[in-house]
This record gives structure tokens, sequence and C-alpha cells, in this order.
């Protein structure tokens, strides 16, 4: 009975469609409109469209060797004790960056701290990054400790020199340091002379004195290249890109003042530095105007608000951004989010800042012998002479624990494997 039903059905249905002179196109078969599909939202696992096969994902491991050296261990994802620079390749990261100070030491050989980074661990860290595949960027601070738009102190050796006897010494320096760096087999791609030297460098504030020192480093990395036939990219370094004006007005001097260079690295912090779109259109005009790569050298952004060390954090409950949790996953997503941008508008690569700077000891604890000795923290006490006004009053140990991508025991979080993910 139903089938006869459904006949009957069918032959009204067929004379209601062909009789009473219908037009050809109503003589169609009626067909039902399938509902759009829906893309797939986006999350921190996702591949970025478009991302240039060699994108830099950059990490700076400065710290490593002094962490270790106060009895932190790295793990893999499964739970077993490993070089963290195979972890970091393992993950997708490409690139190391590595500081480098002239002479962080005092009188009587006391570290300054924030890694003790002379040549010598600038050489044994990035030999590691290299035997793991990864290419190194230098970074040199010219100055004894730390180099940031607050502070650009001449190195204990410099002092009193005149702004041509600090050129030479800036090119006997950074041509040394490098040939002993690629005569150890660490594979080096870029050098940064100079670390955010938008105020100034070296000691020195004026932008012609400062471009005679910025001309002497690039000279000698040019012509450590040639002699080792190595192709090495010149890099200067700048911050504060929320200011895009000011940020054009000096990467113009430069090439008007004739700088042999080959690309402006950026800081963007995005809790102080402004918003995607700005970062992302600095670094679009860098290269539309002046023909330069431009890319990000440092960012980072937290994964907990707690603090691992017992000394305070540089990113608190207040610094977070919208929309990006203090999680793992918020720490992942920023990240994505972040190289997404950079690679929409042609920058090459993002460098992570200090992403293996976990506590050397538990936030309930005195931690600070371990600091002093082996220079762990940001900064120790001997470096109150040369650094009276920061490291003097502020010495301990990592304000950027929890922005690390290793929880406070060393095991890596799931925010790593994003690098690997955006590919």
């Amino acid at each position: 009975m139903r089938k006869a039903v459904c006949s009957i059905v069918a032959m009204i249905l067929l004379i209601s469609l062909t009789g009473c002179g219908n037009s050809a196109a109503e003589h169609a078969p009626i067909t039902t409109q399938e509902p759009a599909e829906e893309l797939p939202e986006e999350t921190w696992e996702s591949p970025i469209d478009g991302l240039s096969d060699d994108f830099i994902f950059g990490m700076d491991a400065s710290s490593v060797l002094t962490e270790e050296k106060s009895g932190v261990k790295y793990y893999d994802f499964d739970g077993n004790e490993q070089d963290i620079f195979k972890t970091f390749a393992d993950a997708g990261i490409n690139y190391i960056r590595l500081r480098v100070w002239n002479d962080p030491y005092d009188e009587n050989g006391n570290g300054y701290g924030g890694g003790n980074n002379d040549v010598p661990t600038a050489i044994e860290l990035g030999k590691r990054a290299t035997a793991n595949g990864m290419k190194v960027m230098i970074d040199f601070h010219y100055s004894d400790f730390w180099a940031d738009p607050k502070r650009q102190h001449a190195p204990k050796a410099w002092e009193g020199m005149s702004v041509e006897e600090k050129a030479d010494a800036l090119y006997e320096f950074t041509k040394d340091s490098l040939s002993q760096l690629l005569d150890s087999g660490v594979d080096v791609g870029m050098v940064q002379v100079g670390n955010e030297i938008n105020y100034g460098m070296s000691g020195e504030r004026q932008f012609e004195n400062v471009l005679e020192l910025l001309k002497a480093g690039s000279m000698a990395v040019r012509e450590v290249s040639e002699a080792y036939g190595k192709e090495i990219a010149v890099v200067v370094h700048y911050t504060r890109i929320e200011d895009k004006a000011d940020v054009l007005t000096l990467v113009d001097m430069l090439v008007r003042g004739e700088l042999d260079f080959d690309m402006i690295g950026m800081s963007y912090y995005p809790f102080w530095d402004g918003s995607f779109e700005n970062m992302s259109r600095v670094l679009e005009l860098i290269k539309e105007k002046y023909g330069k790569k431009a890319f990000i050298a440092e960012t980072s952004y937290c994964y907990t608000t707690s603090d691992g060390d017992g000394f305070a954090n540089s990113f608190s409950a207040n610094d977070l951004v919208k929309g990006y949790p203090a999680s793992a996953i918020g720490q992942a997503t920023m990240i994505r989010d972040i190289c997404k941008n950079v690679n929409e508008v042609g920058g090459i690569g993002v460098f992570y800042w200090e992403g293996a700077w976990i506590p050397v000891g538990p936030a309930d604890a005195d931690n600070s012998a371990i600091w002093e000795k082996y220079g762990s923290g940001w900064a120790s006490s001997y470096a109150s002479d040369y650094d009276p006004e920061d490291a003097g009053l502020y010495y301990g140990g990592s304000s950027w624990d929890n922005q690390a991508l290793f929880d406070f025991e060393g095991h890596p979080l799931d925010s790593l494997k994003v690098f690997k993910y955006m590919k």
C-alpha cells in the first residue's frame, strides 16, 4: 500500500512539472540548496595559511648554560631528561639567538649574572644549537652587561675612549669574537650590531657617533663573512615599535647615513608595545620604503601569573592582553597570532625571548646564593659597580620564569608545540 501511494504521488508531481506550457527553465529538476560549509575556526593548533617555508622560528636561549650550572634540568615531552637544544629543534625551532657581552665580570672574576654571556658561553651554546641543526644569531650588546633603551654602558675597557678609538675597539672585538665562533663550528647566520639602540650605544648618544660604531661593526661582519665564505646578515635592532614614526625615522637615518646592513629586528612585547596591526605595519613599511628585511627579534607572553623563584616577575595579571589568558593555550595563541601577522606582511620571522629562563629553586626558598654563584638570576650583586642604578638596587633571580616555555621544573609546556603546528 505504501509503495502504491508513493507511485501516485510521484505521477502527480511529474504532471505538474511538465504540463500547462511551463518554460524550459521551469522544467529543470528541483534541487535542494546545501547549507554553506562553515570554515573551521582557527586555533593555536592550526597551520598558518601561506607561511613562508623559510620563516624563522627563533628562540633566545642565552641563559641556558648558567641555568644548567645552577642545577636546572630540562626534559622532553615524555618526561626524559634531554638537551634542551634537541627539544627546541624537535619542536620546530630553527634559529637560536645568543647575546654576547664583552666582559661581564668584576675585577675578581665574579659574574654579573643574567647568564654571564661572554664569548666562551656563546661558543658553547652555539655549538649545541648547531649540532641540533639550528642556525645562530649573535646579539652583540657592546657592553659588559644589559644594553637596552634605559642603559647603554660602554664596556669597562672602552671607558674614556674617543668615538674613533671606540669604533676601532668595536671592530676588533666583533671580528675576533665572530672568528672564534666560526672556528668553533657555530653556524652563525645573523649578527646584531647592538641591542635596542634607539637612544644610543656603548655610551654614545649622538646619532652620528652611533652610526660610526655601527659602521665599524658592520665592516667587521662583512670581512669575516668574506674570509670564511659564509653568508652572514647584518642586523640593526630597535625597540619602541609602538612609535612608528620614530622607528621609521631611525631606519631612514641609517639608510641616508649609508650604513651597510641587511635587516631590522624589532622588539615587540604585546603587553607593552601596542597592537598587532601597528607592529606588522612597521615591519611592512621597513620592507616597502627601504628594501630591508624585517622581523621580530624579541617577544614573549606568560603561561601563568605565579612566581617560580621568589623574585618578582616582569609580567603580572595587570599585563594580560584581552583574549589571551595566563595559560599554555593563551601563550601559544599569542605566539601564533604574532607569527601570523608578521608573515602576512612579509616579515621573515619571530624570536621568542628567553623561553628557558626558569627558576633555579622553589619560590619559598632563598635562592640568592645560587644566583650569585652561577649568574642565573637577572643580575648579581657583583654588577653593582658597573650598573649601580639597576643591578645595584634590584639584583636577584629571574623575572621571566612565568613567560618561559617550560614549567618551573623544566618540563616543556604544550605551548612549545605551536611552532610545529604553525607549519
